[in-house]
This record gives C-alpha cells, sequence and structure tokens, in this order.
C-alpha cells in the first residue's frame, strides 16, 4: 500500500507519506494545533519528524489529497492491548483542512485505518479527543466510536519527566 489509494469520493485519494512530505506534515501539525488552540506547545521541527517517522519509524501518516492536492493527514501508531493480546492502532492525529470538511474524507480515513488494523490483525482503533470539541465528538460517535469515560489520562512530561527517570539507578 505505498501508492496512491482510490477512495470512494471522486478525486480523493490516500497514500502513505514520504520522507519527502515532512514539511507536509509538520504544517498539518501545526493547522491542527492551532485549531486546538495548543499552537504555543507545538516543537516538533522537520528534523525531528525526519527522525521519528522515516529513521526510525515510531509512527506512520497517511496523506488525504483531492484533486492531487493534499487536504489532510492522519498520524498513528502501534499500542498494545495485554487484556486482548493483540496490538492495536492509536490515531495520533486525524485532520482536514477546514474547507474540505463534511464531504466525508474523514470518514475515509477513519475507514481505511479500521481496515489497515483488521489487515494488521488489530483488536482495536483508539484515539484521544478534547472534550470541547463537539463537532469531533459528534462524528466519531457517528461512526460508531464509544467514549472511555470511566478512564483518566495521566501524562508525565519534560522536567517531570526527567525527575522521574532520575530516580531510577
Amino acid at each position: 500500500m505505498n501508492g496512491l489509494i482510490d477512495t470512494e469520493l471522486d478525486g480523493f485519494k490516500l497514500r502513505f507519506a514520504q520522507e519527502g512530505d515532512t514539511a507536509l506534515i509538520l504544517e498539518f501539525i501545526k493547522e491542527l494545533a492551532r485549531y486546538e488552540k495548543m499552537l504555543d506547545m507545538v516543537v516538533a521541527t522537520e528534523e525531528l519528524l525526519k527522525d521519528s517517522l522515516f529513521e526510525k519509524k515510531a509512527a506512520e501518516v497517511i496523506i488525504g489529497e483531492y484533486n492531487g492536492e493534499p487536504v489532510g493527514f492522519a498520524l498513528f501508531f502501534h499500542n498494545f492491548s495485554t487484556f486482548l493480546g493483540q496490538a492495536g492502532i492509536y490515531l495520533e492525529d486525524l485532520f482536514v483542512k477546514p474547507e474540505m470538511r463534511g464531504r466525508g474524507m474523514g470518514k475515509l480515513m477513519l475507514s481505511f485505518l479500521a481496515r489497515l488494523a483488521l489487515e494488521r490483525n488489530c483488536g482495536r482503533l483508539e484515539w484521544w479527543v478534547l472534550d470541547w470539541n463537539e463537532p469531533s465528538i459528534n462524528f466519531y460517535k457517528s461512526m460508531g466510536a464509544v467514549p472511555m469515560d470511566e478512564w483518566t489520562v495521566y501524562r508525565v512530561t519534560g522536567n517531570n519527566l526527567k525527575a522521574l527517570g532520575e530516580k531510577f539507578r
């Protein structure tokens, strides 16, 4: 699946990102961060993305193109469920340019990831969504997604991550 992948929407194709897409991926990340009111938190650079995505292969990216123009992306990676005993796909980011929304492109991208999860024998496809993002919440629910309300996400970053890591000797 490395070339263009036709979809049921005329003019819309998906493809796996290549190293030459690094600047485009960073721009999509910034557009998403702007939408989520978190642009000041983006510290990713082209160099970091190139290393993480194409050298270390820590995650994968699909690009959505409409009539040959990039209009969206999804960045994802494998995780693992001990309860299922299977890998899963974790969707870190799904973004379609605002002017292209409502045409079914996000649905096709999510459907593609579900198909990919099945092809890779994954037990689940999951992601997070901001509590205030009602349009996305409604979209995901319409696709059959169920919120995991009984779980709370915890995160350790920056100096706290460093301090925690230094406790192990």
